[in-house]
């Protein structure tokens, strides 16, 4: 599927290994670029915002995705303590791209999920979130069909006007493999982007991310036998379901909140 005179900018970030820490092409990121590709080929913009490092590990993972068969990578270069969302809407508000890719989160930095809801919101775009495939895109009607990863490995078709900000999730296509040749010779555009303070992020206090801890369940044994065949007994994981609307969602956590005695 190939729409020339469609505009698509696909976001990129530096990665980070989750084991080593070493600086890498972004997995989500990359399966954003993959989906791009796909749907307007070499016409595919790619943007990454940010301090150019002289650091040649991160520039190695920026030409990564060069590798990817891209011929430039625009650099919007902004100040550390700069705020990204409003250096990213300044110039994409000037772009008039149809579609925005981005990954769900980054594997660096505040990694909080929030930059594509956000920056939709700052460009009065449309949001769709955990996309893994764009299936069509009507020019005429200014629409396109996307594909989206629910719950329990479910997936959902929707209708979105167009332009809008789609967050590419790990269930989308596996990137292609970055080759050396390609990657050398990409160029990178570097233009200097607007100077936005943040004021808020110099006052946090940030550390790593940490699995939230399981909830034991209250055993209601009377004897030591009931006591000993709970405490050894395997957790089984809960069913779960998918909800519609926003009256079976309520009556879903009404439920819930009965169910552990707290209404």
């Amino acid at each position: 599927m190939s729409n020339d005179n469609l505009s698509v900018i696909s976001l990129v970030s530096i990665g980070e290994h989750p084991t080593s820490r070493r600086p890498r092409r972004a997995e989500q990121d990359a399966r954003a670029i993959e989906l791009g590709l796909k749907l307007v080929g070499n016409n595919l913009q790619t943007l990454h915002a940010g301090q150019v490092s002289d650091d040649p590990r991160q520039q190695t993972a920026l030409r990564s995705y060069l590798g990817m068969g891209l011929a430039e990578i625009n650099l919007l270069e902004m100040p550390e303590q700069a705020d990204a969302i409003l250096v990213l809407a300044e110039h994409l508000k000037q772009q008039n791209s149809d579609i925005i890719l981005t990954g769900v989160r980054a594997e660096s930095g505040e990694s909080s999920g929030m930059l594509p809801y956000l920056l939709a919101e700052q460009l009065g775009m449309a949001m769709v979130t955990s996309v893994t495939d764009i299936l069509s895109v009507d020019e005429v009607n200014k629409q396109a069909e996307v594909l989206q990863a629910l719950p329990r490995g479910q997936r959902r078709k929707l209708k979105v006007d167009l332009p809008f900000v789609a967050s590419v999730d790990m269930a989308a296509a596996l990137p292609r493999q970055s080759a050396f040749g390609p990657a050398m010779r990409g160029q990178f555009e570097a233009t200097l982007g607007g100077i936005f303070a943040d004021q808020e992020s110099p006052l946090w206090q940030t550390t790593d991310a940490k699995k939230r801890p399981k909830r034991l369940k209250i055993v209601k044994a009377k004897t030591a036998a009931d006591r000993f065949k709970a405490a050894t007994a395997k957790a089984s994981g809960g069913g779960g379901k998918v909800v519609h609307g926003v009256e079976e969602s309520a009556q879903a956590i009404l439920d819930l909140l009965v169910e552990e005695g707290l209404v």
